[in-house]
């Protein structure tokens, strides 16, 4: 069988060219320091890092969401705790406006008292977070959550009641923000208007079995009322501890994860230096050598045949 001059330069031509291809591909493995740096390399192996990396940014964004609520979720545990401290302060001075030797003098001076923990409460509840945003309003972070009606005279709750919710892992939602009305009660039945109405029973003299009977009752009430808002505080407080310890739990399992992926992505893609130089070399010989039969079968002519 006959075989053209043209296909034999095809032929080696082709082979020339396929070396060299080789050789590039090579170059840049060892450049980039991966076995995979397109598709074209191996295609399986492209498609399974693909997967990877994308499973391995997810988990990142995860962990970036899970930082955010941890923060949140302590700065509303500074706050509650001083909340809490509050509440409980006040409920020592309702408790001690008990006493029945006290004159309306004296039980005057505790309804001061109470005014200045009502300030402190009502500065706690319109405080904003690092980003100058009202912790309890929801998602009207730039509302005042309590004000005071000049009307009525009492504070209104004047923002959202909508909670946010972070994506913390693939299965799990998180509730992060705690607002005004949950903490410290909505319109008309507030920790505000508690304490308003008991500075008001202080700040109003007993003058005889009426008045004592109404200061006495006012004085369970704002007793029961002030339990009430410790209990409902220490109920956030306790959900925040928990989120805090899932958090926790998931950065560990999270990390575990990514330490996978790494594993996987780097079993797949990195590159082995040695035989990279090795089969450089290879084919390196391989080319000159194919380069000069190239070169020496191309000058051969019919007439150095005869």
């Amino acid at each position: 069988m006959r075989i053209s001059t043209n296909t034999i330069f095809q032929s080696g031509t082709n082979r020339l060219m396929g070396l060299q291809t080789d050789l590039n591909k090579l170059s840049i493995q060892t450049a980039t320091g991966k076995r995979v740096n397109s598709p074209a390399d191996d295609p399986v192996a492209a498609a399974r890092l693909l997967e990877l990396n994308t499973a391995k940014d997810l988990n990142a964004n995860f962990a970036s969401a899970r930082q955010t609520a941890e923060t949140l979720l302590e700065t509303y545990e500074t706050s509650l705790t001083n909340v809490t401290n509050t509440i409980q302060a006040i409920q020592s001075t309702v408790i001690s406006a008990g006493n029945g030797s006290y004159t309306d003098s004296e039980r005057a001076k505790l309804g001061n008292e109470l005014k200045g923990y009502l300030d402190t409460l009502l500065n706690l509840a319109n405080s904003k977070d690092s980003q100058g945003n009202y912790m309890y309003a929801g998602y009207a972070t730039q509302t005042v959550p309590f004000e005071l009606n000049t009307v009525s005279g009492q504070y209104e709750y004047k923002a959202n009641s909508t909670r946010t919710e972070l994506q913390v892992d693939i299965q799990s939602k998180m509730t992060v923000t705690y607002t005004g009305d949950q903490i410290f009660g909505p319109d008309g039945a507030n920790v505000f208007k508690s304490l308003q109405d008991m500075i008001t029973l202080l700040q109003t003299p007993i003058t005889d079995s009426t008045t004592q009977a109404t200061y006495s009752a006012g004085l369970a009430s704002t007793i029961d009322q002030m339990q009430g808002w410790l209990n409902n505080v220490l109920d956030a407080r306790s959900e925040i501890g928990s989120n805090l310890n899932f958090i926790e739990t998931m950065n560990t399992t999270g990390e575990s994860l990514n330490y996978q992926y790494d594993a996987s992505i780097s079993e797949l893609q990195d590159l082995d230096y040695a035989q990279a130089l090795s089969d450089i070399s290879k084919k390196t010989s391989i080319l000159q050598a194919a380069q000069k039969a190239f070169v020496a079968t191309s000058n051969i002519s019919l007439f150095s045949l005869i």
